[in-house]
């Protein structure tokens, strides 16, 4: 007879620390050797995302068009030569970042490293690109926010932060079209500087990997580190938005709360797991299984560099809106009245350790974690206490959470369709 071998969950997760050597122009340089990956990724971190911007849609241009022409290289060129060494480029951008990666095998360091530093140091950011980029984004962006779950999105973060906020705001599509070129030569000016970035380099990482990279952020102008003054968040609980003819809803529930270096802020999130944050969660148990009302439903904690939120999310049919919104208002007063079961809130744990030794599951993942861990100010053996902390949380704890966080009078509701 084959039997099925025990689970076991760590009470413990092994985080390397990293490596930290500076440039002489001032930029911190992370890196997390692990030998036995024939590959190599660097990350240039700038904080240049959608907040630091001073004209709509120019932050995300900027990034983007980095690799679309260079004064060596046409966007053809540098496709063409990842292509040939199988390397790997990738653009990212958040309200607070820019995370431009590169990725290649060791033996092909040297030439992506070439690119590299062709792409950060010298974008020419061609007229007709730029052309092409702005139609592209403005029809993809015209056709998502046809979408009930677009408008919901964009409509809750106005809810939490206001519309003047840059954490809140939403532009029209049609802003694309007063993008220039002169506006993304000179945001890069201002933000892609030594003082306004940071690398973490994962792989097989050895001394010429680290002098490279050097040699390329020594290509970055000092400049200064940019300030700017968020104006005053301005919430509104409650935005309901019909649209004729839809056939679904779109339901944001949530509240602003903290950042992720809160005290509170890994019991929030045990708290957001047991809500909505696995299949077996309550509220996919309410809404889908027992009712059949969704495919799906999450509900998370969110972190920005100055402020983290609370969102629950799904999208129901029209007719049952109603009695969604009263399920997942059932469920948050169950969490605030009745203590967690420990086998339940087992579960939820197990859950949370699996999903951060997945992530964790090669240098990739934990340089992904260890840019964040950066970003907010601590090293890696912060992950370490949070897996701590959710393993040590209590049922009565949590309660405490639920009543002192999840007060009906506090929650943002919005509803679109």
């Amino acid at each position: 007879m084959i039997r099925q071998p025990d689970i076991v969950i760590p009470d413990k997760v092994d985080m390397p620390l990293t490596e930290l050597c500076t440039s002489h122009n001032g930029v911190k340089i992370y890196s997390l050797p692990t030998m036995d990956f024939e590959v190599v990724r660097y990350t240039f971190v700038f904080r240049a995302g959608t907040s630091m911007q001073h004209k709509p849609f120019t932050a995300s241009a900027t990034a983007n068009m980095l690799g679309e022409g260079t004064m060596q290289y046409t966007a053809q060129q540098i496709a063409e030569q990842l292509d040939f060494y199988g390397a790997y480029y990738d653009v990212n951008i958040d309200r607070d970042y820019v995370y431009i990666s590169f990725c290649t095998l060791s033996r092909f360091f040297e030439p992506i490293a070439d690119l590299a530093s062709e792409v950060l140091l010298r974008p020419t950011f061609p007229e007709h690109e730029l052309s092409v980029y702005k139609s592209k984004r403005k029809q993809e962006l015209a056709i998502e926010r046809k979408k009930v779950g677009t408008i919901s999105r964009e409509l809750f973060a106005t809810a939490l932060f206001g519309e003047e906020h840059p954490y809140g705001i939403s532009t029209p599509e049609s802003s694309y079209d007063d993008v220039t070129r002169a506006d993304l030569q000179a945001l890069y000016k201002e933000l892609y500087t030594a003082n306004n970035c940071f690398v973490v380099c994962s792989g097989r990482i050895d001394t010429a990997v680290i002098e490279r990279i050097k040699q390329i952020v020594m290509g970055l102008p000092k400049g200064m580190r940019p300030v700017v003054e968020f104006p005053q968040i301005n919430t509104t609980k409650q935005l309901h938005h019909a649209i004729d003819g839809a056939l679904q809803s779109s339901i944001r529930i949530g509240r602003l709360l903290f950042p992720r270096t809160h005290p509170d802020f890994v019991g929030m999130q045990v708290l957001a797991a047991v809500l909505g944050g696995y299949f077996g969660s309550r509220l996919m148990q309410n809404l889908r299984e027992e009712r059949g009302y969704t495919y799906g439903v999450m509900a998370a904690m969110v972190n920005f560099d100055r402020e983290g939120y609370l969102a629950i999310a799904t999208q129901v049919a029209c007719e049952v809106k109603d009695d969604a919104l009263r399920q997942i208002y059932i469920e948050i007063e169950r969490l605030r009245n009745e203590l967690i079961d420990v086998n339940e809130l087992q579960m939820v744990k197990n859950v949370m350790i699996g999903e951060i030794l997945r992530i964790l599951d090669g240098p990739f993942g934990i340089s992904d974690v260890t840019i964040e861990n950066i970003m907010c100010g601590v090293d890696n053996s912060y992950t370490e206490q949070n897996v701590e902390s959710i393993l040590r949380i209590t049922p009565e704890e949590l309660r405490t959470l639920a009543e002192k966080y999840l007060r009906r009078e506090d929650l943002v509701e919005v509803v679109v369709g």
